[in-house]
């Protein structure tokens, strides 16, 4: 199979590798343009321009929004419908998402001063999330408990879920999941409009807090010009894999493995890493075997062609340095006492350790959180969480004495930055009385 071949010993590695793991931020600007346009009109019109565009870019024959609106009855009427091995694998699959999250729910704190003041964090859910997840020939059951389940977790009081139905279809499985998620509206909307329909509230759809979950490129862009009006959770790039092996792993399991990410489409980024040169040339020709019996095949030759790679490394030490430099949304460590290199990777989205933990069990029913920053943000952001539907307040209460010991030490500081009002509505707390 066509990949590109490196070597940490070449003189020219470190510009190879970051070549290699480029990613353009670059904004299409047509795409910016379009999108824009859509976000102000929906913004403006509500439901009319949602019903406009729903006709125009799903083919959907509807007259008005309330037609979008997909109801708890048809949501229960899917879960019954699909063939048991289904329903049961969705409900077994929420289950461990839901106990996994549950273990990150944060609880208000606080504790009390000697001269009694009170100081902590209040930490409450949003009231309103929405939840995009792609529709149409895609089916993303996963996507709807990984978005939905750590909000339900939460405590969000509503969750508003927003899926393209092109020509009218809907996806059985994701109807099924959103029943068994808990999702409390469904709306058959998708694209640019679904975005700024949950950012600016139609008279259909309701205005959120907070929107989560991936999409194409029109909605990464929505995504990115309604941040501010709400909150979002990232601007995803193409799925990547990085794995590293000892290369005492099966080769068929490894380039499997690779072949997982590189199948969700030609962007994808599949990397290994191995000491063992023959190793990498097993593994080359189980990719080769293997491919042609996915019905993927073309898109995963493409995303192994344009963005995969198969990397000679030093040793396994050199590899983890390496990981920690590319930061990838999924990184395999495919080795012997896997847990321990672990405790040397500072970067990564999520960490699958030893020979029998692929990166696919993760994506469906581990239980930890699919959501994952991409395109080395790992270095400074996590996994979607219970944590990104939970604000936190602090929490200031001063007793008479402690305000006027707090405002001795604000006033001073509050003249040094010429904030006069800020210092006087300090130094009215000074208790003149217990001045010696």
């Amino acid at each position: 199979m066509e990949t590109t071949w490196l070597n940490t010993q070449d003189a020219d590695f470190d510009a190879q590798l970051a070549a290699l793991t480029a990613w353009s931020e670059e904004r299409d600007a047509e795409v910016a343009e379009r999108v824009h346009g859509i976000v102000r009109d929906v913004a403006r019109r509500g439901d009319s321009a949602l019903v406009e565009y729903t006709v125009k870019f799903d083919r959907r024959e509807i007259a008005a929004a309330a037609d979008l609106v997909v109801g708890p009855e048809q949501l229960q009427a899917a879960l019954a419908r699909i063939p048991a091995e289904q329903r049961e694998a969705l409900e077994a699959a929420a289950e461990r998402v839901r106990s996994y999250h549950e273990k990150q729910k944060q609880d208000s704190w606080s504790y009390r001063e000697a001269d009694g003041t009170l100081l902590g964090q209040q930490v409450t859910p949003l009231d309103r999330a929405g939840i995009y997840v792609p529709g149409g020939k895609a089916a993303y059951p996963s996507s709807v408990l990984m978005n939905a389940l750590p909000a339900k977790v939460a405590g969000v009081a509503e969750i508003i879920m927003v899926s393209p139905a092109p020509g009218g279809e809907l996806n059985d499985m994701v109807l099924a999941a959103a029943a068994i998620a808990g999702v409390d509206r469904f709306v058959s909307v998708g694209g640019a409009q679904a975005v700024a329909a949950l950012a600016y509230g139609t008279e259909t759809v309701p205005a959120v807090d907070k929107i989560v979950g991936p999409g194409n490129i029109f909605v990464a862009e929505a995504k990115r010009q309604v941040f501010g009006k709400v909150g979002i959770d990232m601007i995803a790039g193409p799925s990547e894999i990085l794995v590293i092996c000892d290369g005492k792993t099966d080769p068929d399991w490894i380039a499997m493995d690779l072949f997982s990410q590189a199948e969700h489409d030609e962007e994808a980024q599949a990397i290994l890493l191995c000491p063992d040169a023959d190793y990498l040339k097993q593994v080359e020709a189980s990719m080769e075997k293997l491919a042609v019996t996915l019905e993927r095949e073309t898109i995963i030759r493409t995303s192994m062609k344009n963005r995969g790679a198969l990397i000679q490394v030093k040793d396994l030490d050199e590899a983890i340095e390496i990981a920690n430099t590319i930061a990838s949304e999924h990184l395999e460590l495919s080795i012997d006492n896997a847990e321990e290199w672990a405790k040397k990777i500072r970067h990564a989205g999520a960490i699958f350790l030893g020979r029998h933990t692929p990166e696919a069990l993760g994506d469906y029913c581990a239980g930890p959180n699919h959501v994952l920053p991409t395109s080395a943000t790992a270095r400074f952001s996590s996994p979607l969480g219970v944590y990104d539907f939970q604000k936190r307040s602090s929490l200031i209460g001063c007793s008479p004495q402690g305000a006027s010991t707090l405002a001795a030490i604000a006033s001073p500081l509050a003249r040094g930055e010429s904030l006069t009002a800020h210092a006087r509505s300090a130094e009215y707390r000074i208790n003149k009385t217990s001045e010696v």
